[in-house]
């Protein structure tokens, strides 16, 4: 089965595409740019909500639901955030349907024109705004602290599962601020959620940083990102969070008064996460047999395949596994016992390995009588024979250093393939090789333009964590005097 699964090093993003097929993550649907994101591979994307859900939870965030239609009149309201999506907005005209009168099946009705036009949602800002509204009049009544999952429509050209399709899923937080200085710490708070969520559970390793004036979300002061590396050495920007000063709280006078008496404008922030947290699982820790899973967001974590021969020998594998289940399942361990009688064992090890379950657990009528099983980790391909009666205790520990193992392992690749570069002609060289770039710019949102022109890459972020490179230098470009050094790369 895992044959089927085009190589990296051949053709890597038919690899990718070859993963989300094979390992039953989704498909595409009769809608040009939509996809139909299956039992297995929501099955991850619920595990991603459960545990966001309640990291947001933890920091006084409440769930509520918006609008999916947005007039288009309250985009016109800010000027830069419409900019930021009008060429991808999906509109609705009309409201209703007839039959054709030449009985060519159905068509809009033409009398059935909408007074003003709807926006299908491409971000919520202008219609939580407009409710915030109404919620707001005193300095009491913040801050508002709201989050919502929800699909969202950005009318893409050039699609490709979870990583950038017409509709997506997403979580999409906004809060209102008595001042600046509470807004912009939110900002800063939940982008380290998002950092630590992806290290901790996706066992992938990010940069935190500020985005570039040209990079930032629309309408924004600052965003913030979490950027990630893929195998192929692009970068994927794991999930964003911005400071969005008062463009909106002006744009829809959320207004309050505060202690002092006067009326002020609310401080705004906005940040999500989307479905692309899964194109991100797949690139960063797949292989060549297939998905590989961190054992935390694995909706199966530990799969048991019998081996027998006769009745009997099944019913004796199949009581034993279903002892160790048991035992698995009392410390919170998701299990899987394959008992399909239609498939052999081989074909069975296959499909588990392409769907990345981290620990494979085989058991024939010998190993029962020898008292030993057959333990298989995902992440390095490899097994052992152990003890039965003390398989199940050490199962836990397992799980824990598969999940510090594909981190470190996705780790040490990112630390192999980020450097720093002070040459232009080093840098034209070297950014289309599969690297992350430490490079000086020198502030200027035309030098970084005119590098994204000549070689396709972007700056990523000015970090704020691992990589601040707070010195001085000159731009690899223009030849400024720079203060800092920022990272380079080309980004899907």
């Amino acid at each position: 089965m895992a044959k089927v699964i085009t190589p990296r090093a051949e053709d890597y993003s038919k690899w990718y595409n070859d993963i989300v097929v094979e390992a039953d993550l989704a498909e595409q649907s009769a809608v040009r740019g939509c996809m139909v994101i299956k039992p297995y591979g929501y099955a991850i994307w619920e595990k991603i909500q459960q545990v966001m859900d309640g990291m947001f939870k933890e920091t006084g965030v409440q769930n509520a639901y918006f609008p999916l239609f947005i007039p288009k009149s309250f985009f016109s309201r800010e000027a830069e955030h419409v900019a930021g999506f009008a060429k991808e907005c999906a509109v609705v005209t009309h409201h209703r349907l007839m039959n054709d009168p030449e009985g060519k099946g159905v068509v809009v009705d033409p009398d059935a024109r909408l007074e003003e036009e709807l926006i299908v949602r491409p971000t919520s800002e202008t219609i939580i705004w407009s409710v915030y509204k109404n919620w707001v009049k005193s300095w009491r009544d913040l801050p508002i602290l709201c989050n919502q999952w929800c699909n969202v429509v950005r009318w893409e050209m050039r699609t490709r599962p979870f990583l950038r399709t017409s509709e997506f899923l997403w979580q999409e937080g906004h809060t209102a601020h008595a001042t600046a200085g509470e807004a912009e710490e939110r900002a800063k708070m939940m982008v380290q959620v998002y950092a630590k969520f992806v290290r901790e559970w996706m066992s992938i390793p990010v940069i935190v940083g500020h985005k570039s004036p040209n990079e930032r979300f629309a309408g924004a002061l600052d965003t913030l990102t979490i950027e990630a590396m893929m195998q192929d050495g692009k970068a994927l920007q794991a999930g964003t969070s911005h400071f969005l000063g008062q463009n909106f709280g002006k744009s829809f006078d959320v207004q309050f008064a505060a202690p002092d008496g006067s009326l002020q404008y609310a401080w705004a922030t906005s940040w999500g996460v989307s479905t692309r947290l899964m194109g991100a699982l797949i690139m960063v820790h797949s292989d060549d047999e297939g998905l590989v899973l961190p054992p935390k967001l694995a909706p199966i974590q530990v799969v048991m395949v019998p081996i027998y021969k006769t009745e009997e020998e099944r019913n004796a594998v199949l009581g034993k596994f279903e002892e160790i289940a048991g035992a698995l399942k009392a410390k919170g361990i998701s299990v899987n016992i394959d008992s399909r009688d239609t498939l052999r064992p081989g074909f069975k090890f296959a499909e588990w390995e392409v769907k990345g379950v981290p620990v494979r657990l085989a058991l024939g009528a010998r190993d029962l009588a020898a008292g030993s099983i057959e333990v298989f980790r995902r992440d390095t391909l490899s097994k052992e024979t152990v003890s039965i009666d003390s398989v199940a205790d050490g199962i836990p520990a397992l799980l824990d250093d598969i999940q510090a193992n594909i981190y470190k392992k996705a780790l040490d690749f990112r630390a192999s393939n980020v450097e720093k570069c002070d040459s232009w002609e080093e840098f034209k060289a070297k950014i289309g090789t599969g690297k992350f770039l430490l490079c000086h710019w020198d502030g200027t949102p035309e030098t970084e333009q005119a590098i994204k022109d000549a070689t396709k890459a972007t700056i990523r972020c000015i970090p704020v964590d691992s990589f601040v490179c707070e010195e001085e230098g000159t731009d690899i470009f223009s030849g400024k005097p720079s203060h800092r050094r920022v990272v380079f790369a080309i980004a899907y």
